[in-house]
């Protein structure tokens, strides 16, 4: 079978500001919430920080020289909030807008484009102190406040934004009851209430970014917010098992709040069942599901894996069969070899919400154990067979005008957040010692997708 795409594809790379920018104080930048985690012990288990991370702030012409030699025409990169308003509110770092304008200007001088994530979990360390960031409705009004400054100074060179990453990871996987989340920079809190409560506030904060973007643009754009929705893989396709997926997409993890809400404007009936049930709903004020729901000109999907769903004679309607002990998975924990996922989930996206817009794969990719062979080469063939099979699934999904295009996770090695630079899901390779680039094998497979625009 030959596995060519559309014509007008997008073929595309991803990073986040926190993991691979560095200067951490330079230019204005005051912490992050991430700095602080980084910074306490226990936290990160590596003990390394971003401090440093690929000093991409000051690296980043030779990095996009690299990715236009790969053939990569489309970027997606994030915004570090600290480094526009170091205290979260009010002045405006000229310096930190001046990195930014600096980035896109040489993005545009070789012809690729930018896709800019407004939020990649790096919010500022100040309204933290202030109100406990996410704990608070105000955050919502700040982070609106500072997407207009972004988008008022960098429009006119962006068309393509991305208002929030992963509102689940910040929130459930920052937030815990008794103790905070092992994965995020967080606080204690009572009450999984309380956790559903970030979870609306990131929400509210995403439906008015969207409003101040399309408010503050001085041109023509396309505005997505970026999901990580639980996925739901039918074990057989049997109509049994597509109908038990189906029901069950709807209940896994937070896909009943962020997906639901950000397309729906309600949170999904099994959600509200439960959190009404067990006292777990959050406030909501009138008029605020109004202002989440706001309209996208597409949907970004950040998918690695999922979970394998049966019909069953229950009260659910599903089982979720266990995995055995060898199922097959690379270099995370929870990173099981589910390819499946890249299209079953944008296939219930469409089914279970109506979205009927764009969707596109913003990150996926995989850890692996990279290491320099002799020859200087890094071989990175368990990578290449990871994407292999998960783009024939990209390709299934594209055929059926379920998606139309696909960033990998990660351009570059980098600060894999709570397992520091352990972990290498780039398909270039950071010599941290002295920040030389090695594209791996992988990288160059890719290229070749991308001049064939097709899996080769």
């Amino acid at each position: 079978m030959t596995y060519a795409f559309p014509a007008g594809f997008l073929w595309g790379a991803a990073t986040a500001a926190y993991q691979i920018e560095g200067a951490a104080t330079a230019g204005g930048r005051k912490p992050s919430v991430w700095d602080t985690f980084s910074k306490t012990p226990g936290r990160v288990c590596t003990g390394e920080t971003g401090d440093i991370a690929c000093d991409h702030y000051h690296r980043f012409e030779s990095d996009v020289r690299l990715m236009a030699e790969l053939g990569i025409r489309n970027y997606r990169f994030s915004v570090a909030w600290p480094r526009i308003l170091p205290d979260g509110t009010g002045a405006v770092n000229e310096t930190g807008i001046d990195f930014y304008k600096r980035l896109l200007d040489c993005l545009q001088q070789h012809g690729i484009t930018p896709h800019c994530t407004l939020f990649h979990w790096d919010s500022p360390q100040a309204l933290e102190d202030r109100y406990g960031s996410w704990r608070s409705r105000q955050i919502a009004d700040d982070f609106a406040a500072y997407v207009d400054v972004v988008v008022r100074r960098l429009g006119d060179r962006i068309s393509d934004w991305m208002t929030i990453n992963e509102i689940p990871c910040f929130t459930d996987l920052g937030y815990g009851v008794g103790k905070p989340g092992r994965h995020a920079p967080g606080t204690v809190v009572a009450s999984r209430k309380e956790v559903h409560q970030t979870v609306h506030h990131a929400l509210l904060a995403h439906g008015k970014a969207v409003q101040a973007i399309r408010a503050a643009s001085p041109r023509s754009c396309r505005v997505a917010l970026v999901d990580c929705a639980g996925s739901a893989i039918p074990l057989s396709e049997t109509a049994a098992d597509i109908a038990a997926a189906k029901t069950a997409f709807q209940d896994q993890w937070m896909n009943g709040m962020v997906t639901w809400g950000a397309l729906n404007g309600r949170y999904s009936d099994a959600f509200v069942k439960r959190a009404e049930r067990d006292g777990e709903m959050p406030d909501i004020a009138a008029g605020d599901m109004a202002i989440i729901r706001q309209p996208l000109d597409q949907y970004a999907l950040n998918l690695y894996s999922g979970s394998w769903i049966r019909a069953a004679d229950n009260a659910l309607g599903y089982d979720k069969p266990a995995l055995p002990k060898g199922y097959p998975r690379l270099d995370m924990d929870w990173l099981n070899l589910v390819p499946e996922c890249l299209y079953w989930t944008p296939r219930f996206i469409r089914e279970c919400t109506g979205f009927s817009g764009p969707v596109v794969i913003s990150e996926n990719g995989t850890a692996a154990q990279d290491s320099i062979d002799a020859n200087g080469e890094v071989m990175d063939l368990d990578r290449i067979r990871y994407l292999k099979d998960y783009l024939r699934q990209v390709h299934r999904a594209s055929r059926e005008g379920l998606l139309h295009g696909y960033f990998v996770w990660s351009l570059l090695d980098n600060f894999e957040w709570a397992w520091g630079y352990s972990k290498r899901f780039g398909i270039i390779y950071t010599v941290y010692e002295d920040q030389r680039r090695i594209l791996k094998q992988s990288a160059k497979w890719y290229a070749d997708c991308i001049r064939a625009n097709a899996v080769v």
